[in-house]
């Protein structure tokens, strides 16, 4: 019988300037659709009481790209985009099944060991 070894590597990235700043403009981009499509859901829950699918976020989207306003969402790539919209239609399915806290209740958290007592 065979055993697998699992192994880990950390790297650090160094980014130059011009990738810091198309990071950053990526994440601010990404936060944005995901605040904006985050606003419209709870709205549409809220005022019709229906639920917003991946379809329907795919194509605001893409007209939120299409409007004056927001058309600098085409300078970064769609991709990360996309995937803060799949993120926020799978919230509701990673809650399902977890535990809500009552008021003053509080989470068990795995802790550490005690230390050793110095001698």
């Amino acid at each position: 019988m065979s055993q697998t070894v699992k192994r880990a590597f950390k790297f650090r990235f160094y980014p130059t300037p011009e990738q810091a700043e198309e990071l950053a403009r990526t994440f601010g981009c990404v936060r944005l659709v995901y605040n904006k499509a985050l606003e419209e859901r709870t709205r549409t829950y809220t005022m019709e009481g229906r639920r917003v699918s991946y379809v329907q976020s795919s194509a605001a989207l893409t007209e939120w790209k299409r409007s004056p306003e927001l058309a600098f969402l085409n300078e970064v790539s769609s991709v990360p985009l996309q995937q803060a919209l799949r993120h926020l239609q799978e919230l509701p399915r990673a809650t399902v099944g977890t535990p809500s806290l009552q008021e003053g209740e509080k989470v068990n958290r795995p802790h550490s060991p005690p230390a050793p007592q110095p001698m």
